[in-house]
C-alpha cells in the first residue's frame, strides 16, 4: 500500500488520532526526476539565449533563471508538502510555512484536473466559505485512476463530513 500517513499525532480535543498525508517514497522520487528534466529544459534555454542572442541576451539569460526558480520551488514544494487532518481542522506543512484551516472555513473539497499539451495532472483543493481556494499539500497525481489518490480524497472529505455533523 502507498504511504498515507502517520497516525502518531493526536489532536488536543477529541483524542482522535490525526492523520498525516503525502507522497510516498516512490511519488517524492518521480517528482525529483521530473524537476531535474525541467531543470535541464531551463538550462538548454538559458545556454541557446546566451549564444544566439547578440545584443540583450542577459535578459534573456536573467528571465529564464527567474522562471526556472520559480518552476523550482513549485516543484520541491508539490513534492515535500504534507498536511495533517485532525477533528478540528487541516495543517499545510510546506516548504515555506505552515497554515492552518478549521473545518468550518471550508465549503468544499474538489478534485480538480489540470491540463496541458504535454499531459494532465490532478490535485485536491479546499474550496474557504470566505476567501479563495487553497491547493491541498501532498495530495496530487499524474495517473488517470490512481487509488492512492482517491484514498487521500476520501479520507479528506471523510474528516470534513465528520467534522459537519458535530
Amino acid at each position: 500500500m502507498r504511504f498515507l500517513g502517520w497516525t502518531n499525532e493526536h489532536d488536543g480535543q477529541s483524542g482522535m488520532p490525526g492523520r498525516w498525508i503525502g507522497l510516498d517514497a516512490a511519488a517524492r522520487r518521480r517528482n525529483w526526476w521530473w524537476t531535474g528534466v525541467l531543470t535541464l529544459l531551463f538550462a538548454g534555454f538559458a545556454v541557446t539565449a546566451a549564444l544566439t542572442e547578440p545584443t540583450d541576451r542577459w535578459w534573456w539569460v536573467g528571465g529564464v533563471g527567474i522562471c526556472w526558480l520559480g518552476s523550482l520551488y513549485y516543484m520541491v514544494n508539490r513534492g515535500y508538502g504534507r498536511t495533517l487532518l485532525t477533528s478540528s481542522g487541516m495543517q499545510f506543512h510546506t516548504l515555506t510555512g505552515r497554515r492552518s484551516f478549521r473545518w468550518d472555513e471550508i465549503a468544499r473539497i474538489d478534485a480538480r484536473r489540470h491540463q496541458t499539451s504535454s499531459g494532465e495532472w490532478w490535485d485536491v483543493r479546499a474550496v474557504r466559505a470566505r476567501g479563495r481556494s487553497l491547493t491541498i499539500p501532498g495530495v496530487f497525481t499524474s495517473s488517470r485512476r490512481d487509488a492512492a489518490f482517491e484514498e487521500k480524497l476520501a479520507l479528506i472529505r471523510r474528516y470534513w463530513a465528520e467534522a459537519a455533523t458535530d
